[in-house]
């Protein structure tokens, strides 16, 4: 299976305009940002004119512009939703990112929209039913194995986008409300407060701690470099990497690393395979993501239902970055350091190590002589401890360079039709432009002007182009003020000629027939304004509860497009694929099960989270009470 023929497209983060150009230059076919207001991220907005000036530039690479309108949007806001996305349309912006079904019912221009994670697809059901709603492509659940992608890949023709590197929610996402529950900030407004980066202690029913200040639900971050190819059987075609709120360096590091994997594939594809755009990426340094911000790395539950044995996929130690690993300590006395490895180490580079005391610990790099390192400070640790690099000085040196150049094959053809010179170019975007100067001086070449004539057309560097294949007249003589003319000028004529031929994404229609996944949505199906609830009535819905966000926000008020809801005693905030209990080797469904209480608590200060198994869809749900989650 090809992905139902659908380009190979790599979609990178980009916190701000600077980071999305460089994200395209070290080869991503596609980015994401946020949009001035109404983004996942709260930290990561960008003014409409930071995303037009990215759309220019990444649409000479038909590379597309995708805006983040992903959190929900309350009744009082439509309106400045609706002005804002016109304004990131006519800024060129290729599809929004939505999760709020009531932006389908805006007066909207024909932009495209993707479906976003946090519209929590995980079910062949519920990709059919955004298919029928207009979406142009859905992003799955970052939880799904191969054989639920293929499941869904069958079940719809749109494209599938799936998440390959980068930081995990523990939740499925859109589907988290302990920010909201304990801390007032909503995940799906932009505001989340990392619960699961937290510290936690794992208490029984009388309060007795099993594993203290560990961060239980902190999550490894995903590597699935290893599993692309898999990936595009199962039928996915956009492989997105995570990481809005990411610097520069990272999203260079990551997107020219999965570039080269992704090309490798497609280039052995034999033509089955084709990229979502054009330009080929020149990369100045060695891509290696374990050089980059990592927790150490998962591929989740892709490629298997459970992990498999010494496998984690959390990371309860540290919620920051492990980074890469080094080797053992040889031997430590004082501030000097002999470690058992074969990386090059670099005066300033940060290494950390986990210290008996259960806290991982970092050091700084003063002097480094082979595997011999001199520290800042002396610091207590054991011969046989293992030894992480934190912050890689020489790779943070090498990316912040100039470090990537990307340009478009164009071919070119010098022919003399009587007094007229003539060059034709063609590109690998399939733009022809022919171009001529009349009575231009002409004349018989004592000697071979090949290299001369090759060397003047291929001057394009303050171009995007790159001269491919060439065909001159040796045998004539032509002044280089007129070839170089020609050549701007016809280069100015094949850029026109792009822009105008250049297809923009546009909406496709609804279904208005169609039915919707389900018939009574819950506060997790997160519909927070009439639009919404609209939408979902008129594709059959007969029971809608509010978002949690718009209960708090008002604050127990009736709200008049929902139904009534009888108040629960225990408030679900979060609902989750991994499970603490085979986490730490205690599965219920094994022997195993006794290491752990049959009842088991998250404790963070004085609020008890209860840990419910559901052993059936081997899943996990975290509840509290939702009158007083405060409980000692």
């Amino acid at each position: 299976m090809t992905s139902f023929n659908h380009p190979i497209e790599l979609l990178a983060p980009a916190r701000d305009a600077h980071v999305a150009i460089e994200a395209i230059k070290h080869g991503a076919d596609a980015v994401y940002m946020g949009a001035p207001m109404f983004g996942a991220r709260a930290a990561a907005t960008n003014s409409v004119d930071d995303m037009a000036q990215v759309c220019d530039f990444a649409h000479q690479f038909d590379a597309r512009v995708y805006a983040t309108v992903n959190t929900l949007i309350y009744d009082h806001e439509l309106k400045q939703a609706e002005q804002m996305i016109g304004q990131l349309w006519q800024a060129g912006v290729d599809a929004l990112i939505v999760q709020d079904m009531g932006i389908l019912r805006l007066d909207l221009p024909p932009i495209a929209l993707h479906a976003s994670t946090q519209c929590d697809l995980r079910t062949p059901g519920k990709a059919q039913f955004l298919e029928a709603m207009g979406f142009s492509q859905l992003v799955m659940a970052r939880e799904l194995s191969m054989d639920e992608i293929t499941d869904i890949r069958r079940a719809v023709k749109v494209p599938l986008e799936a998440f390959v590197h980068g930081a995990l929610c523990v939740c499925y996402s859109g589907r988290c409300q302990m920010s909201q529950a304990i801390k007032g900030r909503s995940a799906n407004r932009g505001e989340c407060a990392q619960m699961c980066r937290l510290p936690y202690d794992l208490v029984d029913e009388k309060g007795r701690a099993l594993v203290t200040n560990k961060h239980l639900l902190s999550l490894r971050d995903m590597n699935r470099a290893s599993l692309l190819q898999q990936m595009i059987e199962a039928g996915v075609s956009s492989f997105k990497i995570e990481g809005r709120l990411k610097d520069v360096n990272y999203v260079k590091n990551v997107v020219a690393y999965y570039r080269q994997a992704l090309d490798h594939i497609i280039n052995q594809s034999q033509g089955k395979l084709r990229r979502a755009s054009f330009g080929a990426s020149h990369i100045v340094f060695e891509p290696d993501v374990c050089r980059s911000f990592n927790r150490s790395f998962t591929t989740y539950f892709i490629d298997r239902r459970l992990p498999d044995s010494g496998t984690r996929m959390a990371s309860i130690d540290t919620p920051k970055s492990f980074g890469q690993y080094v080797g053992k300590v040889v031997h430590a006395h004082g501030i000097e350091l002999v470690l058992d490895t074969k990386l090059k180490l670099t005066n300033g580079d940060g290494l950390s190590f986990l210290a008996p005391d259960g806290q991982f610990t970092g050091m700084r790099v003063n002097v480094a002589r082979g595997n011999r390192v001199t520290l800042r400070d002396p610091v207590a640790i054991s011969r046989g401890t293992d030894v992480y690099r934190t912050y890689d000085k020489g790779m943070d040196d090498a990316l912040s360079r100039d470090t990537a150049t990307r340009r478009v094959a164009v071919d070119a053809t010098l022919r003399g039709v009587g007094q007229r010179l003539v060059l034709t170019l063609a590109d690998e975007r399939g733009c022809r432009v022919v171009h001529a100067i009349e009575d231009a001086p002409i004349q018989p070449a004592k000697s071979s002007q090949e290299q001369r004539q090759q060397d003047v057309l291929a001057k394009l560097g303050d171009t995007i182009y790159a001269l491919r294949n060439v065909q001159v007249m040796p045998d004539t003589f032509v002044p280089a003020s007129q070839l170089t003319r020609l050549r701007r000028e016809a280069v100015e004529l094949l850029n026109r000629a792009w822009t105008i031929s250049r297809k923009r994404d546009r909406r496709r229609p609804e279904d208005l027939i169609a039915t919707s996944f389900t018939t009574s949505l819950t506060s997790v199906d997160n519909v927070a304004n009439h639009l919404a609830a609209t939408l979902y009535r008129e594709h059959g819905a007969t029971y809608i509860e509010p978002a949690l966000e718009c209960q708090m926000a008002n604050d127990g008020e009736a709200i008049e497009w929902a139904d009534n809801k009888a108040p629960s005693s225990v408030l679900e905030v979060m609902h989750t694929r991994y499970c603490l209990r085979r986490e730490l080797g205690a599965c219920l469904k094994t022997e195993d099960a006794k290491r752990l209480p049959a009842r088991l608590f998250l404790r963070t200060g004085s609020t008890l989270i209860s840990i419910h198994c559901d052993c059936t869809h081997c899943e996990m749900h975290l509840a509290l009470d939702s009158c007083n989650p405060h409980i000692v």
